[in-house]
């Protein structure tokens, strides 16, 4: 519920709108002075001030101004009795979100206050909003790969330096491009993104230099490609290697002249981007097959970044998947969620072959299908679960239905190792696993090894 603080001398005022803000739900208190006002202040933040503008000792703007000084974003009602253009434009200028003249219409201040309110929890909203955007733009992981990844963005990021990044699907290639751009100086101008692989050949050169109207069938007005749309700031190229020469030439041209032509247009129009690109294919090979212009992978190729897949920083797997927990969690109302000790060690055996987006997406489900606050092995998609982590003698901890069956597959696999370290010698073997050389005979035999030699 709302909280508003009123501010004025006048105790009927305070009386007859707080008393009409109260029907409307909101929760009121009230400063008869600018004194007294931010003194309320100094004890809490209320979510709307309405304020008068004439009072004895410090008048109205004078409180405003001091207000400002303590919130930036608190919004401000001025009320006054002697309502002229000056007063008003000052009163805005310092800040008010509006003005309204004495005698009061309460209809008038009641909309005013909810919308007041409104635009306060819109801008809320969307600091929210961005911090969530920026909070998933987060690189997870303290392996030594991702710690060397994170100091090379750093240094590449305050840079005008062209980047290729090379990684498999799902590894976060467009999350380390997002990086990039925050670590510029162009980080307040645009991120731009194309996904060269989703788009259809015949569409890509309107996507990335825009149309103007009339140029073909359904131009019905001008069209700014990406290119101008990322001037000042930063353009993605997502699986770069998936366009077509005749594109890939086009490409090289603008980022040779840094400038764009429009399909169907005459006119060159300068452009100023930074071109990050991204390739989840070799594209040495995408060269020699004459699917990829070399001209164009030196161009691109300034400095190359590799994003590891997730098997090979295992050890970033629990940090990831508490962050993806947390964030989804919070997304989808629910109380935190966590990871079974059995669980985790399944997601830590698993290869992920979809990496960290595959990891993504199955911890969401988890998080809305799972029925308690502990997600244990039973929870895990088969996939993750039938990938169980193996043991140090490599057999799979999945696939068992008793521990009978699983010792016996261990034993088995353990003394089949034993026996090929020490050449298929019973004799040493029973002396390595200090078991008399009868019990091994009969685990052997048991256990249907078929002894070499």
């Amino acid at each position: 519920m709302p909280n508003i603080l009123i501010v004025d001398d006048e105790i009927p005022i305070l009386t007859s709108v707080g008393d009409v803000l109260k029907d409307e739900g909101y929760e009121v208190s009230t400063a008869e002075s600018g004194e007294d006002a931010l003194r309320a202040l100094k004890d809490s933040i209320p979510d709307l001030i309405l304020l008068d503008v004439w009072m004895p000792g410090m008048d109205g703007l004078e409180a405003l101004e001091r207000i400002r000084g303590i919130s930036r974003e608190l919004p401000v009602i001025v009320m006054s009795g002697h309502g002229n253009i000056d007063t008003a434009v000052k009163a805005v200028r310092l800040g008010a979100y509006d003005f309204i003249e004495k005698p009061l219409s309460l209809d008038k201040l009641s909309l005013t206050v909810k919308n007041a309110l409104d635009k306060k929890r819109l801008e809320q909203e969307n600091i929210d909003l961005k911090a969530r955007v920026e909070g998933r733009g987060l690189i997870v992981g303290e392996s030594k790969k991702i710690q060397t990844l994170k100091e090379e963005i750093l240094r590449a990021g305050p840079t005008n330096g062209r980047v290729m990044i090379f990684g498999e699907n799902g590894t976060g290639k467009e999350l380390v491009a997002r990086a990039i751009h925050r670590a510029s100086l162009r980080a307040s101008g645009p991120f731009v993104t194309v996904n060269c692989a989703a788009i259809p050949g015949e569409l890509i050169e309107s996507e990335l230099f825009g149309h103007e109207k009339g140029s073909f069938t359904g131009a019905t007005g001008m069209h700014k490609g990406r290119f101008e749309q990322a001037s000042g700031g930063t353009l993605f190229l997502d699986e770069i290697a998936d366009m077509s020469l005749n594109t890939q030439a086009k490409v090289l041209r603008a980022l040779q002249e840094q400038e764009v032509q429009r399909v169907g247009g005459t006119k060159s129009i300068k452009v100023d981007v930074r071109v990050i690109a991204a390739s989840n294919k070799v594209l040495e090979d995408e060269i020699k097959a004459g699917r990829f212009r070399e001209d164009l992978y030196y161009r691109l190729n300034v400095i190359p970044f590799n994003v590891p897949p997730l098997r090979e920083r295992k050890e970033d797997i629990p940090l990831l998947a508490d962050y993806f927990l947390r964030e989804y969690s919070s997304e989808n109302g629910r109380r935190p969620k966590a990871l079974s000790p059995e669980a985790m060690r399944l997601f830590a055996g698993y290869a992920w072959p979809g990496n960290v987006r595959e990891m993504r997406n199955i911890i969401e489900r988890l998080v809305i299908m799972a029925p308690s606050d502990t997600i244990n092995a039973d929870d895990v998609p088969q996939p993750v679960r039938g990938a169980a982590p193996a043991n140090s003698a490599g057999i799979s901890l999945g696939g068992f239905d008793s521990l009978k069956e699983a010792r016996a597959a261990f034993e088995k696999e353990f003394i089949t190792a034993k026996l090929k370290e020490n050449g298929w010698n019973v004799s040493k073997t029973a002396e390595v696993l200090k078991i008399e050389r009868s019990n091994l005979h009969r685990k052997i035999n048991a256990l249907g090894i078929e002894v070499e030699g």
